[in-house]
């Protein structure tokens, strides 16, 4: 991981103040003790303990003793860091905080659900958000699933713990779609959104020699000549690539994204992995077009999750699932804070932050 480290002229003024909001449970779980030393080379660091467990669950809390707590907190501070059980940064928030210039959320998932990024732009107020230190095994398991769903591998090992005896007789192979189809090298790999996972995978792809395209309107077009991809739209993605991979957030536009219309022209044959959300896709109309046999999925993420017993995904034999696991490492969750600190390193020292929220538009 690469860090800016402060300008020596930083060093020479008035320390900064940090403070960190959020539950002790979450601290014990993602923060560092060594990240926390290094952010006390720059800063001195201060903690507003809010009640909760150590992961989301719910809207950020809004009573006044809570909110009450934060405007008290915040005065004095130049940098805040938010995470699980901290009330909304609001416009009152950082009217309270001069002298704030930074405030970052660690578990915001990029959507900005604890701070308000347009009051914070009118306060001249800088926002990241560090939720992508999962990106990076995020995209090694899209990788996997990629392999796993081209090599038909989930439908061999459920016959495997079935009982079959698939040895020595091969030829049983040979019509399986992972023998007739089942090296990723020169692929056509379609991605539904290409952000920092995206961007990661990406790069896993290339010694693969595949062709990537992309529909992500958020996108800037030198992102094809940076990575030698083609940007379309969704609709040429799911028909003409014979990987998709589903890695768009789940917000009020990108719901049922890719409906029947979009599973129903993916080719025969396709592999389809989703390791974004489940609600991404339409559940229904996905079951449906596994249950004719001629798609390959393989799923981190399902709609409603948990993913029921009764499923039917559970059953078919050209399903590969793992449980929402895909982001999901020891050496991932302090990651989240240690990058928050070098964001917080960057901006002390005069940079512009790696990682920024803007206001979303509409």
């Amino acid at each position: 991981m690469s860090r800016t480290p402060p300008a020596p002229e930083v060093r020479a003024q008035a320390r900064k103040t940090v403070g960190i909001a959020g539950t002790p449970a979450s601290w014990e779980r993602y923060v560092a003790s060594a990240s926390v030393e290094r952010l006390r080379r720059v800063a001195d660091v201060s903690w507003l303990p809010y009640d909760g467990a150590d992961r989301g669950s719910g809207p950020p809390p809004s009573d006044g003793e809570a909110v009450g707590r934060l405007h008290e907190f915040v005065t004095g501070l130049d940098a805040l860091v938010v995470g699980y059980g901290c009330p909304r940064v609001t416009a009152g928030v950082l009217a309270a905080g001069k002298r704030l210039v930074v405030v970052g959320d660690t578990h915001g998932d990029r959507f900005a659900e604890r701070i308000d990024v347009a009051a914070a732009r009118d306060a001249g107020v800088l926002v990241v958000d560090t939720t992508n230190g999962s990106s990076d095994p995020v995209a090694e398991w899209a990788l996997a699933l990629i392999l796993i769903g081209l090599r038909n591998a989930g439908a061999h090992f459920r016959r495997l713990i079935g009982g079959e005896v698939l040895w020595p007789d091969r030829t049983v192979f040979q019509a399986d779609p992972g023998y007739l189809r089942g090296e990723l090298a020169g692929k056509t790999v379609g991605l539904v959104a290409a952000g920092l996972i995206g961007r990661r995978l990406i790069e896993l792809l290339r010694p693969f020699g595949v062709h990537v395209l992309v529909s992500d309107p958020g996108v800037p077009d030198l992102l094809a000549g940076t990575y030698d991809l083609d940007l379309t739209d969704l609709d040429t993605v799911m028909a003409r690539s014979e990987v998709v991979v589903c890695l768009a957030p789940l917000t009020a536009a990108t719901k049922g994204l890719i409906g029947a219309d979009q599973i129903r022209a993916m080719r025969p044959g396709t592999v389809f992995v989703n390791v974004s959300r489940g609600a991404v896709v339409d559940s229904e109309a996905l079951v449906e077009r596994l249950a004719t046999g001629d798609l390959i999925a393989c799923l981190d993420v399902f709609d409603p999750e948990p993913l029921p017993a009764d499923s039917p995904l559970r059953a078919m034999g050209n399903v590969f699932l793992s449980p929402h696991i895909a982001g999901v490492t020891a050496a991932a969750e302090p990651r989240f804070f240690d990058l928050m600190v070098d964001e917080l390193e960057r901006v002390f020292a005069g940079y512009r932050p790696r990682f920024p929220l803007v206001p979303r538009n509409g």
